[in-house]
C-alpha cells in the first residue's frame, strides 16, 4: 500500500485493465486516460454507473479525448488489445473465459447495473495475475467486493486516494475490506497506466 514515485510505478506481466467509478467518474477518468501514449497496447474494461434509460454518450466523449480505439462494450465480443470498453446502460458487464465480453441483466448489485462488482470478479477469474484493478471516486459500496477478489487471485489492485475523490465512499468502502497494492492519487495512477505499455502482455 503505497503512493510511490513513478519510477517505482511499473508493473510487468499486466494483461488487462478493469477500472470501476461512480459519481465523479467522467471527470476522474478523462484525467488518467489523458495521459495514455498513442499506441498504448493494453485492453481497458470500464464500468461507470449510468442510469438506466439515458443511451451512453461516454464512448462518444472519450473517443475525441484518448489516443486509443474506444468502444461500447458488445456481447460476445472478443477483447481487443489496446481499446478502451465502456459498459453500457442496463447490463452488468463481464469477462469470459475466452476473454469475450458478455452482457446480462441479472438483478442490481449495490443498486446498480451494470456493476463494478461483476466486471472485476468475472475478470480476476479469468486474468488472475495478470489483471489491474482500479476503482475510483463513488457515493456507494460497488467495487468493493471485486477489489477483494482481484487481489485474491493473484491481481494488482488500485484504489484513488479517498482525500483527493470527489465522493469518497466507494474507495473508503474498498479500504474498509482489504488492502490494496497502492492507494494513489489521479496523476498517479495516469503515470502508472501510461507505464504499462512497456509491459509483456
Amino acid at each position: 500500500m503505497s503512493d510511490v514515485c513513478a519510477s517505482e510505478l511499473r508493473l510487468p506481466g499486466i494483461q488487462a485493465v478493469v477500472i470501476g467509478a461512480s459519481a465523479g467518474g467522467v471527470e476522474a477518468l478523462l484525467n488518467i486516460f489523458a495521459a495514455l501514449p498513442t499506441g498504448f497496447a493494453l485492453p481497458i474494461i470500464v464500468v461507470l454507473h449510468l442510469p438506466d434509460e439515458r443511451r451512453s454518450q461516454l464512448s462518444e466523449v472519450f473517443g475525441h479525448r484518448v489516443s486509443v480505439p474506444v468502444r461500447e462494450a458488445q456481447d460476445k465480443e472478443l477483447i481487443k488489445p489496446g481499446t478502451l470498453y465502456f459498459a453500457g446502460p442496463g447490463y452488468h458487464l463481464s469477462v469470459e473465459q475466452d476473454r469475450s465480453l458478455s452482457l446480462s441483466q441479472e438483478d442490481r448489485v449495490h443498486h446498480s447495473r451494470p456493476a463494478i462488482d461483476y466486471l472485476f470478479t468475472s475478470a480476476a477469474d479469468t486474468y488472475g495475475s495478470g489483471l489491474l484493478a482500479i476503482l475510483l471516486t463513488g457515493a456507494n459500496q460497488d467495487g468493493a467486493e471485486g477489489l477483494a477478489h482481484v487481489k485474491q487471485s493473484g491481481g494488482t489492485t488500485v484504489v484513488q486516494d479517498p482525500s483527493e475523490a470527489r465522493i469518497s465512499v466507494m474507495p473508503l468502502a474498498a479500504l474498509a475490506l482489504h488492502t490494496p497494492d497502492h492507494i494513489l492519487t489521479l496523476s498517479r495512477i495516469a503515470v502508472l497506466l501510461a507505464s504499462l505499455e512497456f509491459s509483456p502482455c
